[in-house]
């Protein structure tokens, strides 16, 4: 897109009229995606739509179910540059780390290199694997970041997967993906990415970013709510995982009840075991829907803008922000600190207030999204003790 083009699209989105599609905002400053997003009025409208078809039809609508979870495949690999075949939807962001941290074919031996500082989502499933014969090599951070060199310089000739968040649960840091991707491509290892503290925050191109596997959740970013996530398998790699979570929904013939035939699917929908979640899937295709309307680079320029408010307001108070603010380093997420005060005696002042945020190693921590505002951010800072 040209330049000139996108520059007028993003001065063109109406973010007061998405505003209003969030309820939430009349009672709190919610500055806390980076746990649970609150729901929009058109993803409680997909959840009621559901059950309201149930209600009326039972499973007289399962074609219509069905063919509304295909279309939200679709736009979930639009969303982040995919294909339709390598998306399956699962519970879960665990779900999809354990997809493929157990189907990959082992060799004792071999080592994962990973940040010591990831969500225990993108750990536990990694660390069983030791029992295995898999040796794990956690990278320590250095002040507060684990970067993409860091993680190359810990492996070797057995490292067959680096994984790693794209953004950091608990300072914000935004690790340089372009230079990851292309490491491991040159050295022939699997990249997989835990995405949730970034779909919905960060325009992502799997493609670009030379992504193998990503896992996520719809409850946080991506607005939606817990129970339905997705995960990106890179088509050319869907026979060197084993599905080693076999289940009716898996195989080619699923429908063929008594066949017993284990074909797997042609396409992720391999990994996805059973019956599907398809009220979680209803809203999380109702917030991507919302995504794709308004576009993500749009979405990311909005939320790091109010990041930035956020920042220098803390600093203009003495407050210390302890989350890396450099260009391509920084996120949605910010934490601060202050010198004199305790942190749970600031959150307190603000929570019972309306503003609702988190504390994560010591600090507080702000996740505010496109919906927010620049009033938000004023209030929230003049509120602070």
């Amino acid at each position: 897109m040209p330049e000139k083009e996108t520059n007028e699209r993003r001065s063109t989105v109406d973010w007061e009229r998405y505003r209003r599609e969030f309820p939430i905002v009349a009672q709190y400053i919610y500055f806390n995606h980076a746990a649970v997003s609150p729901f929009s009025t058109r993803v409680k409208e997909a959840v009621e739509s559901v059950s309201e078809n149930l209600l009326r039809h039972g499973y007289l609508c399962a074609e219509e179910l069905f063919g509304r979870a295909d279309e939200v495949r679709n736009a979930a690999a639009r969303l982040i540059g995919g294909e339709s075949e390598e998306i399956a939807f699962t519970k879960n962001t665990t779900q999809g780390v354990l997809i493929v941290a157990n189907g990959i074919h082992w060799r004792s031996g071999d080592n994962i290199v990973m940040p010591s500082i990831e969500f225990p989502a993108n750990a536990y499933p990694w660390i069983a694997l030791s029992l295995r014969g898999v040796e794990i090599r956690m990278v320590e951070p250095d002040e507060g970041k684990v970067t993409a060199e860091m993680l190359a310089d810990a492996c070797d000739q057995r490292t067959r997967v680096i994984t790693t968040s794209f953004v950091q649960f608990s300072t914000g840091y935004r690790i340089d993906l372009t230079e990851l991707g292309d490491f491991c491509k040159h050295r022939g290892m699997y990249l997989h990415v835990d995405g949730i503290q970034a779909l919905g925050m960060i325009d992502c191109d799997v493609k670009k970013l030379k992504i193998d596997f990503l896992s996520t959740g719809g409850q946080k970013w991506l607005l939606a709510m817990p129970g339905a996530g997705f995960f990106y398998c890179r088509k050319e790699l869907l026979d060197e995982i084993d599905v080693w979570n076999p289940g009716w929904s898996s195989v080619a013939e699923r429908w063929d009840f008594l066949n017993y035939d284990l074909t797997f699917r042609d396409s992720a929908g391999r990994f996805e075991e059973g019956s599907l979640n398809f009220h979680a899937i209803f809203a999380l295709g109702a917030s991507i829907d919302m995504f794709l309307e308004i576009g993500m680079p749009q979405v990311e320029e909005r939320i790091l803008s109010l990041t930035d408010s956020l920042a220098r307001g803390l600093e203009d108070r003495g407050y210390e922000v302890t989350s890396p603010r450099r260009s391509g380093e920084h996120s949605g997420i910010i934490c601060f600190v202050h010198p004199k005060r305790k942190t749970e005696d600031i959150q307190k002042t603000i929570s019972d207030a309306g503003v609702v945020c988190g504390i994560r190693e010591g600090a507080i921590r702000l996740s505010p999204h496109f919906y927010n505002n620049e009033e938000d951010v004023e209030k929230f800072l003049a509120l602070l003790p």
